[in-house]
């Protein structure tokens, strides 16, 4: 018809995500195009044997869609409404709804306790960087899992200055970040039955007169000294402060850190896929499984710390922080980079996930990385939806239905 015409040649116009386009009826489609500007979405939930959903799951899907919408909106705000002032007052909140009182450490008091990643970083913007943990502690826990984000509030890219086309849309820079937190508050609420701490990672990297120079030599919170040889490789370095005070101070079995942390990761992975890497092979696939069952899809990148972290190589510093060949896999030397500072021979759990391109889709926030937490942390969770989309503890063998669910799913992509 004239008017389906017409709103294939304008679908380029449409601002919603095409992923939620293609599921919409063309009515729906052609109204948002009209003056009017309504759009009118219901949901048809509907359950086992086609009866109603329990009241639990719709609490579930309730907390894990306010806590996308937390992260979303978090990473589509400015950095003039979202400095590092401004992340702690959402943490706060957060705190406050689940009666929780978060650590700080800011400042100054940073390279006092050795924070000299964070501090590094942020110390030449007007809002100083800080450290900030939020922790759920359950008794009866058995183990301690630690959430490390990455809460880049602008990256200018500091005295490595980016281009005029590559510093806009820097305010998703800290996308990590505020995905632990949607995660966190969602899981809480939930209820979960293990130690979990979030770790937020908070600075602006500014362009100033006590900015980080380039040669310039910082030692982060492992002790571990790094020459400064690019100062917009700088989420390596606050994050590699936030891994290593989860496994000193907070004694965390299990440390999975989130971040926007390289252009790269959209060439290693595809917009769609964030990349993951692992020091465990399980747990690798667990990440994959949990993207497939939440929608946060994943796949994973090398881990070769014997053949990559040479890369990284200085002769001043036990290491710099930028790679000295960018053509070789550099995604998966950037997470190295983090890696390095637990300790290659580490005993724990650590998983590294990059969600730089998925974190937005054009110009809007995905809230990506929320349900993928919340998928993959599942097993301990008290709620029994992801009790059940949860891959850890489950048996590695796919059974015929959910094969058969998954070559369904491609299958309605591909068509």
């Amino acid at each position: 018809s004239t008017e389906a015409a017409i709103v294939m040649r304008n679908l380029a116009k449409i601002q919603l995500n095409p992923q939620v386009t293609d599921q919409l009826p063309l009515h729906l489609i052609y109204c948002h195009m009209t003056e009017k500007k309504h759009v009118t979405v219901e949901f048809v939930t509907v359950g086992q044997d086609s009866g109603p959903l329990e009241v639990s799951t719709l609490k579930c899907l309730a907390s894990a869609a306010d806590g996308v919408r937390l992260a979303a909106r978090i990473v589509d705000a400015p950095c003039s409404e979202m400095n590092t002032d401004d992340f702690l007052k959402e943490i706060k909140a957060v705190g406050n709804e689940l009666g929780i009182t978060p650590t700080i450490i800011r400042g100054e008091e940073l390279i006092q306790k050795g924070f000299g990643g964070i501090y590094g970083v942020g110390k030449a913007a007007p809002h100083p960087p800080a450290l900030a943990v939020l922790s759920h502690t359950p008794s009866g826990a058995t183990q301690t899992i630690a959430w490390v984000g990455k809460g880049i509030v602008y990256d200018t890219g500091g005295l490595s200055i980016k281009g005029k086309t590559t510093m806009p849309g820097m305010k998703r820079d800290c996308g990590g970040a505020a995905a632990i937190l949607g995660a966190f508050k969602a899981t809480v609420k939930q209820g979960f039955k293990d130690n979990l701490h979030a770790v937020f990672c908070l600075a602006e990297n500014s362009v100033g007169p006590t900015a980080t120079r380039p040669d310039d030599i910082h030692t982060l919170y492992s002790g571990k000294t790094v020459e400064i040889n690019n100062t917009d490789a700088e989420g390596r370095l606050v994050l590699s402060d936030g891994v290593v005070y989860a496994s000193k101070d907070l004694s965390a079995d299990i440390i999975l850190d989130m971040a926007t942390l390289t252009g790269a990761q959209g060439i290693s992975t595809g917009k769609y896929h964030a990349a993951v890497m692992t020091n465990n092979e399980q747990w690798e696939a667990a990440c994959v499984r949990a993207g497939r069952s939440s929608g946060d899809l994943a796949h994973p990148l090398v881990y070769c710390p014997e053949l990559h972290f040479s890369e990284f190589t200085s002769a001043v510093a036990d290491m710099k922080n930028s790679v000295a060949d960018r053509e070789n896999a550099q995604s998966s030397c950037a997470g190295l980079f983090i890696g390095s500072h637990l300790g290659f021979d580490w005993p724990g759990i650590w998983v590294h996930v990059d969600i730089a391109s998925p974190v937005h889709a054009g110009e809007r926030a995905t809230g990506f990385g929320v349900a993928m937490l919340l998928a993959l942390f599942g097993q301990a969770s008290e709620d029994p939806l992801l009790n059940s989309v949860s891959p850890l503890g489950a048996t590695t063998a796919k059974t015929a239905s959910e094969d058969q669910m998954e070559r369904d799913c491609k299958r309605r992509r591909l068509v």
